[in-house]
């Protein structure tokens, strides 16, 4: 019987086990979207985990949702990385970045000269976001130019190759939570009616041309996918995924990607499916209402229903969670007020077992 603890091959990596690090953002990078010394011991503390996959990175300075986010598009962004990554590297590691835009997901005072965040459609998301200057309503944002789309597409190519220069293992393509890649996938935030909208295959389309041209750039086999068809976060709604998440997955499915990582997600008949068409390595941040993923997840492995399993804030609290899993505890209790940003309280300081 195969176990969360046992090791597997992901597309030629070896990783020590199927536990993985689910990537959380955190608000720890420069204001230029540097990684910090902080992050190069957060991460390594955690290296002890099959995969690492890092907090989102913006691709663009235009993708950039929050304050205190770190990028994967200018040299000083891909030094900082590499400090990261030689690090986790030193200590066993293996570590994916994640990449990221956030479309309408944003606000002019994160983004240089005012700008206006841009999305599918000028269409505002309801709710408020997180800025250094206190929360602020979202602003309805610019739509992007068809010439804009392939530039934004072209984008995630680039942050994928500075990705490698960077020394990652590979990279994961965010499109789940409500942001660009699930604002083109979402009807109530895609009201185009070109080719990149208008139909279930349409909305689709931007998600498979992203994945196609990072694939282009650094292998298929380094290159994953999350998704999380019918998650509302970040105001999406959609009534009737399975259209166009088959469109996505039929489209992406012959490339022979590293993973397909899905999150969030409460029809599990349809991530079932999903998984079926994708043929290839599934990785499952389970749904669990009201507590972070924990102990209790671990037999979706030994049942087939995950090849790797992820962890978020309980991989937050505990550095070592990988042996905490194996011995059935004790765990660090998550302290939600240090999620998004701060000093190193709350950050650094969770204990390692002893011994």
């Amino acid at each position: 019987m195969t176990t969360a603890f046992d090791p597997v091959d992901l597309a030629g990596i070896p990783l020590a086990n199927r536990i993985v690090m689910a990537p959380m953002t955190r608000n720890r990078a420069t204001a230029d979207g540097v990684p910090t010394p902080s992050m190069v011991r957060y991460y390594t503390q955690r290296a002890s985990a099959g995969l690492i996959i890092t907090e989102a990175a913006q691709t663009a300075p235009i993708g950039r949702g929050y304050p205190l986010t770190p990028g994967l598009h200018t040299p000083a962004q891909v030094d900082g990385w590499r400090e990261v990554t030689d690090s986790v590297h030193a200590a066993g590691g293996r570590i994916f970045a994640q990449l990221w835009h956030g479309g309408r997901i944003g606000h002019p005072v994160l983004l240089a000269g005012g700008q206006l965040p841009v999305a599918p459609s000028a269409v505002a998301a309801a709710g408020q976001g997180f800025t250094h200057e206190g929360l602020k309503a979202f602003v309805t944002p610019r739509e992007l130019t068809g010439e804009e789309i392939a530039e934004t597409i072209a984008g995630f190519a680039d942050a994928a190759r500075n990705a490698m220069a960077a020394g990652f293992d590979g990279v994961e393509i965010h499109g789940a939570n409500g942001y660009l890649v699930h604002q083109f996938l979402a009807p109530n935030a895609n009201l185009r009616t070109d080719e990149w909208g208008g139909s279930d295959a349409a909305r689709a389309r931007f998600a498979v041309e992203v994945v196609q041209a990072v694939a282009a750039a650094v292998g298929a086999h380094r290159t994953g996918l999350r998704l999380s068809p019918g998650n509302t976060f970040n105001d999406i709604h959609e009534p009737a995924p399975e259209a166009t998440y088959t469109a996505l997955v039929d489209a992406i499915a012959p490339l022979g990607l590293a993973y397909l990582h899905t999150c969030d997600v409460p029809d599990t008949e349809l991530l079932g499916r999903l998984r079926t068409r994708f043929g290839g390595t599934f990785l499952l941040n389970p749904a669990t209402v009201g507590r972070p993923t924990g102990p209790e997840e671990l037999p979706l492995v030994e049942r087939g229903e995950a090849d790797l399993l992820a962890f978020g804030a309980l991989f937050l609290a505990n550095p070592d969670l990988p042996r905490r899993l194996a011995r059935g505890g004790p765990f660090n209790t998550p302290v939600r007020e240090s999620f998004y940003g701060g000093d190193d309280s709350g950050y650094l300081d969770y204990p390692a077992l002893e011994g």
